[in-house]
């Protein structure tokens, strides 16, 4: 119908039936696979490669190759770069692939017909199985539980960080199924409710079961990065899948991160550089200056090339065959490392904390106050009204 179609396009609030792939196949929700990785087969070798030529090093020995190939001025054989330069920027590609594929989901599901699949080939209107200490890997909608009033408990600590656990509870309608697979693989209840949106402590919707309304809040939500906690099992009725989960929602999209001593390098090598740049200007000044008043006249000895018109042509080249010669001066292995950001362990900058109690313990020192314009405090001098006259208050610390 061409009022369902129009969900496609503008997904004002999100309507789906229980059991019913065919149904829910119109509004092309999309599928429950996400992409937490960086890379893939295709991209991978240029991202990283891009990535890894932000590195001012890796950037110079790249161009330094290339300046090798060009025999007027190579004064090295262009492998004498390029073996070094790719034993680099393999070792960071392979460590690079490694930390990639860790982030990987192996997580499984099981749907209402017991069979163990996949959580990526989970769809909206499913009904599927979890069991204690199971990940939730989409928002489902609370069924029923093993527990009794169909509670179930969660950790919520990949979601906002608590750890103490958070109860969730079924509506009465679908609690009695419990787990009798034929009464949930026959549960045919519509839900409509709000589109996917990256609030996590708001849901509103209603479920249409047997002609009645039945109204769903956050209390009956499941959502993606969840921890089945001391319960047995639960069903649920699947709503957002993939991007469309609150946790997707609110994920940013994974980028290239440098560390500290990734920028300090660049600025020790754009140093280097400089330096470099300034030896080879004044060693290619020298040269052009000796052949302009003596190499000049010893061109039956020392012959010039053809494409050597002048001192100064000779001098323009000379600076590029040092600037090849001195290439160790920038430390290209300095650059080869193991693991991603590791310079980064230890070095605690800043502490966030929104609890008081969670750093002070609750305990508070007095130190020094201010009444009616006299200080209060340790060791504090107070001035006497007569002039001339002081008075020592020496008053202890005490815990409040």
């Amino acid at each position: 119908p061409s009022h369902r179609l129009s969900h496609l396009f503008s997904e004002h609030e999100r309507y789906l039936q229980a059991n019913n792939k065919e149904f829910n196949s119109i509004f092309v929700y999309p599928n429950n696979t996400i992409k937490t990785s960086k890379y893939s087969v295709f991209n991978f070798l240029p991202l990283n490669l891009f990535e890894q030529f932000q590195r001012l090093a890796n950037a110079y020995f790249l161009i330094l190759l290339f300046l090798q190939l060009i025999p007027q001025i190579s004064s090295l054989t262009w492998y004498t770069t390029m073996t070094p330069l790719m034993v680099v920027l393999s070792i960071t590609a392979v460590k690079d692939a490694i930390d990639d594929l860790v982030k990987a989901d192996i997580q499984r599901l099981f749907s209402y017909r017991m069979k163990e699949d996949k959580w990526m080939n989970v769809q909206v209107g499913d009904i599927i199985k979890l069991e204690n200490n199971q990940p939730v890997t989409a928002d489902i909608l609370l069924l029923s539980s093993s527990e009794p009033y169909s509670l179930t408990y969660i950790e919520t600590a990949d979601l906002d960080g608590e750890t103490n656990l958070k109860v969730k509870q079924a509506i009465s309608v679908t609690s009695d199924m419990e787990d009798h697979l034929e009464l949930l693989s026959a549960f045919n209840g519509e839900v409509r409710c709000e589109a996917p949106n990256n609030k996590l402590d708001r849901f509103s919707g209603i479920l249409t079961y047997k002609g009645k309304n039945y109204f769903l809040d956050h209390d009956k939500l499941l959502l993606r990065g969840c921890i089945i906690r001391n319960t047995d099992w639960c069903y649920g009725l699947v709503i957002y899948t993939g991007p469309d989960t609150k946790l997707m929602q609110n994920s940013g999209k994974s980028t290239f991160k440098r560390t500290q001593i990734d920028h300090l390098m660049n600025v020790l090598v754009l140093w280097i550089f400089l330096g470099l740049g300034i030896i080879c200007f004044v060693l290619a000044v020298g040269h052009g200056i000796w052949q302009n008043k003596k190499g000049y006249h010893f061109q039956i000895f020392l012959p010039w090339e053809k494409y050597v018109s002048s001192s100064a042509v000779s001098a323009i080249l000379i600076f590029w065959s040092y600037f090849i010669i001195l290439n160790t001066m920038v430390p290209i292995s300095l650059y080869a490392r193991t693991t991603t950001l590791n310079e980064e362990l230890g070095q605690v900058k800043y502490v966030f904390s929104d609890k008081t109690g969670t750093l002070t313990q609750n305990i508070m020192i007095f130190n020094k106050c201010s009444i009616n314009g006299k200080l209060y405090g340790m060791h504090v001098f107070l001035l006497s009204p007569s002039p001339g006259e002081f008075l020592l208050c020496k008053l202890f610390s005490r815990r409040i």
